[in-house]
């Protein structure tokens, strides 16, 4: 391993066993009734857990999609606040439980990114890819509430949906604005009503408590918890509502959990520039020879560009698939998140554009999966619930049209995009959410991951955030602009989060790891 870091070691601790069944039950229902308020403020004091739900009982069965893991279903109240309230919403959970019970040390607890990404069936690929921690730890996961095999929210048709991406996010003309401002409340009008008030619900401080249930029902005392991306904001909030409740905890690439979804998501568009210009162009130029898209980064971004302008004015419609500007645009997002596997599919796919008719078959259906397999109505249900609701969200269109208009012309690539989605936040139902304040308070150290050009979970957010969790450990992967960084090709990251989660030792300050890809 490559560190700037030394890591401590504590004590050595006997493996905990199974406790008797009549103890089990009696620390399952003691554990589960104590409303937690640390680090919250306002309605958070959640009343006691009813019966109903505390003692309910997981009938695991092997999982219909994925037989090398159990799946079960939990009944949790739609409010936590007031848990007699309305109907009840059922999250889908799953299981992966160590071949040796002898070598196990606890349960992982692993959760999804988005908002709007499924975790039930993660914990297969997680214990395929940390072969270490899958055997010492039943590894376990879920669909949030509302995504999923969850209870879902609805909002629009795929046929409906098609007219929230139409079009050309850059195009300003008075027309244009009007067009994109009515496609946001249309879908937000759609979610509102088609979800059956669930949307003042799908909330992250909603989401940690579910999260607190399924511990108990587990028979645990303590979870350990990896996260990466909107799931570290998951692991965040249920960090600081249940601090005694965590063994230990990995965060992996970051969202600016410590401030406002609308100040982190201002951010976004010049963090996706720096990753298509300072990244992907060169990569892609330095690859001529493969792709003929030019020698230079200047040369792939005009000619990108090109092919944008060309969409413009003539969107490729081939069957049902559409591709006009912001598909080109929507594809690039998708494809910079992981340069292992997402550059090369997106240069595939950019080649594929430059001839269609005359394209190789597997480049076109590689550009059918990059450009016309993006976001979703069922995605972008929980996407906005979340975002539009755990903090606050300024609804003044005259502000997002003037920013829309100022990110665009700075960061077109997602800054073009800023009236379309914000728009949607301005017309969602009223939140209902309380409000955590992440602070580190009685929490074991936390570890903390991120690389320094990470699109999505942009490298100054982690920083504010690890500043805001006090007592945490971060580890900045240099030469690298990947979105999740475990695990991976690192070997510096993996014997980092190993040597944390297997052994405990905990690094004793901050730390670097340099990426292989570097050099």
């Amino acid at each position: 391993m490559t560190s700037n870091a030394t890591l401590t070691a504590p004590p050595a601790r006997a493996r905990r066993r199974r406790a008797p069944l009549a103890a089990l039950a009696a620390v399952l229902l003691a554990a589960v009734a104590l409303p937690a308020t640390a680090g919250a403020t306002g309605a958070s004091a959640a009343p006691a857990v009813p019966a109903r739900y505390a003692q309910q009982h997981l009938a695991w069965q092997p999982c219909t999609e994925e037989p090398s893991l159990e799946c079960a279903t939990m009944a949790v109240p739609r409010d936590w606040h007031h848990p007699a309230d309305g109907p009840d919403v059922t999250v889908a959970v799953s299981r992966h439980r160590v071949a040796d019970p002898a070598e196990r040390r606890g349960t992982l607890l692993m959760a999804a990114g988005g908002p709007g990404g499924t975790g039930l069936l993660r914990p297969a690929g997680f214990v395929h890819d940390a072969p270490a921690l899958g055997a010492a730890y039943d590894v376990v996961g879920f669909d949030q509430r509302g995504v999923g095999h969850s209870t879902r929210a609805v909002c629009q048709t795929p046929e409906e949906f098609q007219a929230f991406f139409a079009g050309d996010f850059r195009d300003d003309s008075p027309a244009a604005r009007e067009r994109v401002i009515a496609n946001s409340r249309k879908l937000a009008a759609d979610c509102e009503e088609r979800s059956g008030g669930l949307l003042p619900y799908l909330t992250t401080e909603q989401t940690a408590r579910d999260l607190d249930l399924f511990r108990a029902l587990l028979g645990e005392r303590r979870i350990t918890y990896y996260g990466p991306s909107y799931a570290t904001m998951i692991g965040a909030y249920y960090a600081t509502l249940f601090p005694n409740r965590v063994e230990r905890m990995v965060l992996d690439s970051n969202i600016g959990f410590d401030g406002t979804w609308e100040q982190f998501q201002l951010g976004q568009p010049m963090s996706f520039q720096r990753r298509f210009e300072e990244d992907f162009l060169p990569w892609l130029a330095a690859r001529d020879s493969t792709y003929h898209y030019g020698s230079t980064p200047a040369e792939v971004k005009a000619r990108w560009e090109q092919r944008r302008a060309a969409l413009h004015d003539a969107p490729l419609v081939d069957g049902t698939l559409t591709i006009g500007p912001n598909q080109l645009d929507n594809g690039s997002i998708q494809g910079i998140y992981r340069m292992n596997n997402g550059f090369s599919l997106l240069a595939t796919a950019l080649t594929a554009l430059e001839d269609w008719p005359g394209a190789d078959p597997a480049a076109r259906t590689t550009a059918r999966r990059v450009f016309g397999d993006y976001l979703s109505p069922e995605f972008l249900a929980e996407y906005f619930s979340v975002t539009c609701s755990d903090t606050p969200w300024t609804r003044d269109l005259s502000v997002w049209t003037a920013r829309g208009a100022e990110n665009t012309a700075r960061w077109p690539l997602v800054g073009a995009r800023t009236l379309a989605f914000s728009a949607v936040c301005a017309a969602w139902p009223a939140p209902a959410a309380p409000k955590v304040r992440v602070t580190g308070a009685g929490l074991p150290p936390v570890l903390m991951l991120n690389s320094v050009h990470d699109p999505a979970t942009y490298y100054e957010a982690a920083l504010s955030a690890h500043r805001a969790l006090r007592g945490s450990r971060l580890v900045t992967v240099t030469g690298n602009g990947d979105h999740g960084q475990y695990p991976g090709p690192n070997t510096c990251v993996r014997e980092v989060v190993e040597s944390y989660l297997l052994a405990g030792r905990t690094p004793a300050r901050d730390l670097t790891c340099p990426s292989p890809q570097a050099g």
